[in-house]
Order: structure tokens, then C-alpha cells, then sequence
């Protein structure tokens, strides 16, 4: 039944990607007056083959990790974030054109669309560029009931770094020397530290070595580590040095530290019933390291006074922001508060299909605690 709805998936995404590549060449080539505007054939022969690209790239990711197969997978990945933009452009050309027929305005479609498109094209770009700048946000957070061995100590937290086809050693490395010129006390890593292609996990991990705070360094499981075996990449992470949080509660200088994986915190009945296992002490600050701010409510109930997550990317990029906006609302980014809870959600550091970023941005957070 799984490999069955995963045939319709891909189906489904194929049928999508080529009519979506179907409209962009009837968008160039369209011509009101009915006369002739450059089709050339390699350009119908070039949308065509560019259409089973990102399919065909992410089925062999799958399996396969050599250096062709990573090279094919990142170009296409990249074509797919162009093709958000462009589609967007030629949609915008047509919105344009029917307000101009309508106000009896004369108006030169082609010429417009190469002007959209070619803005387009730029903004895809321009969000390329974006998505490999690593950026530090640093957000004070105050806690009530903050153990004095807490206060002015800074944490930092990184999540999505995605690493696979796209992202690799080389990108883990940077963020580890960030995170550590920063020399934080204690260093949270919220999940989807892996992409789910096919990867050497633990030669991938290995750079975690170098990461170290005096409280520790900590890791809960994302949807990524979960899609199969999580013990490949769980194993692999914590072989690293890595304390893996599997659904428990640990102690840190006073601080209570709470770690449940995405797959346990994605229903709302098992998420409390493991929050209420924990025997959380009220009377004392808690973090909650969880991968999507999905039921920010059933951490609260539960008493836990800062919950850290990352998963939204914050859409990456327009128009997927305002979509995962309208999903979690307040809770897409940043701090929130729910209650007598506060919650932070990371866009991320790394990005997953598209390597672009336009409206959200790469991050690592840095959070100091002061007593609320």
C-alpha cells in the first residue's frame, strides 16, 4: 500500500512539473495577433526535458550518492526553485494582459513576458545567492523560575541543515565553526540535521565532533530522520558525540531538559501522554527541543516554559512563506508566546529541494537567558 501511494505521488508531482513547464512555453509563445513568436524547437525540447529533471533527480538521490548523481540532483533542485519564479512571472503576464483587454489598453504581451521573466529569473537567483549566506540571530529570552546557574548563558540553536546532495561536509563544517566562534554554553540541534537521500551518515557526522559547550550538545529526530530507519542516522549523529534525545527528560546545570521526536509529537494524544511521562517540576524552568511547532498548545499545558523547534523553513520562498504562515500563524517564526509558554521557531539553516531562499533567510540562533 506505501509503495503504491508513493507510484501515485510521484505521478501526481510528474503530471504537475509538466504542465506547469506546458504553461510556460505557451506563455512565450502565445501571441495575441496571431502572429509568430519564437518557438524555436530546442526550446520546447529543452522545457521538456527539464520537466522530468527534478523526478528523475530525486529517484536516483534515493539510491545513489556519487558525485554525478549529487551534480544532477543540485541542478535540477535549482531548475525546480527558477521554475517557481518564472511561473509566477508568466502567471503575472497574463494577469496583466486581461486587466489590459479589458481597460482597452494596447499592450505588447511578448515583450512583457520577457521583461517577467527575466525579473524572474533574477529573483531566483538572487535567492540562490541567499540560501548559502548563513546568517546569526541573536534573541534574548526570559524565563520565570530561570536557575541562577542559567542566567546571562547563551544557547545556541540549528536546525534543517539537510545535508545529502545538496548540502554537505563542507557546509557542516561552516555552521560548526560559527556555532563555535559564538562559544555557547549548551548547543541545540533540532532536527533535520539529514536530507534522507542516500548519504554516508556517519562520515557526513563526523564534523559534529568538533562542536563542544560546557552543558553539552543535544539533537532531537525530524521528519527527515524518520522517513525510514532512524537508527542509521540517530546511531551516526550520537557516534559523533552527540547526546540524542529519544521522547526523555535530562537535566542540564538545574535546567530541565525535555527532547521529543518529531514522529512522537506529530499526534496530539501520544505528544502529551509523553510530555505528562516526563513528570516535568513546574516550580522549575523547562526546554522543550522538538522539531515542528505543530502543537504548541499540549507543550504548554504541560508546563514547559520554552519550546524550541525549526521544521517550516519559513517557506523558503515566495509564495510557500505566506503558505506556511497561514499554517502556523504566529508560530511559523521566531518568538511566540502561547500562554505561559514562549516558543522559538529557526527558519533553518540549510534548505531542502530548492536551494533557495527569498523572503526567509540561513540561520543559526543564539539565545541568551535572562529571569523573566
Amino acid at each position: 500500500m506505501a509503495r503504491r501511494g508513493f507510484v501515485v505521488f510521484v505521478a501526481l508531482l510528474q503530471s504537475v512539473l509538466c504542465l506547469a513547464h506546458l504553461f510556460l512555453y505557451d506563455t512565450w509563445t502565445f501571441s495575441p495577433s496571431g502572429g509568430d513568436v519564437s518557438g524555436a524547437p530546442w526550446i520546447k525540447f529543452a522545457l521538456a526535458a527539464l520537466s522530468v529533471s527534478f523526478v528523475s533527480a530525486s529517484l536516483l538521490a534515493f539510491r545513489f550518492s556519487s558525485a554525478p548523481v549529487r551534480a544532477f540532483y543540485t541542478l535540477a533542485a535549482v531548475w525546480a526553485g527558477l521554475l517557481n519564479f518564472l511561473l509566477l512571472g508568466a502567471a503575472s503576464a497574463w494577469i496583466v494582459f486581461g486587466a489590459a483587454r479589458l481597460a482597452g489598453v494596447a499592450f505588447d504581451f511578448h515583450h512583457a513576458v520577457e521583461w517577467l521573466l527575466g525579473a524572474a529569473a533574477a529573483a531566483g537567483i538572487c535567492g540562490v545567492v541567499n540560501a548559502g549566506w548563513t546568517r546569526v540571530t541573536r534573541i534574548t529570552v526570559r524565563l520565570a523560575n530561570l536557575p541562577a546557574a542559567w542566567r546571562a548563558r547563551r544557547a545556541a540553536l540549528v536546525s534543517d541543515l539537510h545535508l545529502g546532495h545538496v548540502r554537505n561536509g563542507r557546509f557542516l563544517r561552516r555552521v560548526a565553526a560559527r556555532i563555535a566562534n559564538e562559544k555557547p554554553d549548551a548547543i541545540f540541534i533540532a532536527g533535520d540535521f539529514y536530507d534522507g537521500t542516500a548519504i554516508d551518515a556517519r562520515r557526513a557526522a563526523r564534523p559534529l565532533a568538533a562542536l563542544r559547550a560546557p552543558l553539552g550538545v543535544y539533537f532531537v529526530a525530524g521528519n527527515h530522520e524518520q522517513f525510514r530507519d532512524e537508527s542509521i542516522f540517530l546511531d551516526a549523529i550520537a557516534a559523533a558525540g552527540v547526546r540524542v534525545l529519544r521522547d526523555e527528560l535530562v537535566d542540564v546545570d538545574g535546567m530541565q531538559l525535555a527532547g521529543v521526536a518529531f514522529r512522537s509529537a506529530a499526534r496530539v494524544e501520544r505528544f502529551a501522554s509523553i510530555l505528562r511521562d516526563l513528570k516535568l517540576d513546574p516550580a522549575r524552568a523547562s526546554i522543550l527541543l522538538t522539531h515542528a511547532p505543530a502543537h504548541p498548545q499540549i507543550a504548554e499545558a504541560a508546563g514547559i516554559s520554552l519550546q524550541l523547534c525549526g521544521h517550516t523553513h519559513l517557506g523558503q520562498f515566495i509564495p510557500w512563506t505566506w503558505m506556511v504562515r497561514r499554517i502556523y500563524g504566529r508560530f511559523a517564526y521566531g518568538l511566540s508566546q502561547i500562554g505561559g509558554m514562549q516558543s522559538f521557531t529557526s527558519s533553518g539553516a540549510g534548505t531542502w529541494g530548492p536551494p533557495l531562499r527569498l523572503g526567509s533567510r540561513s540561520e543559526i540562533v543564539l539565545l541568551e537567558f535572562q529571569p523573566g
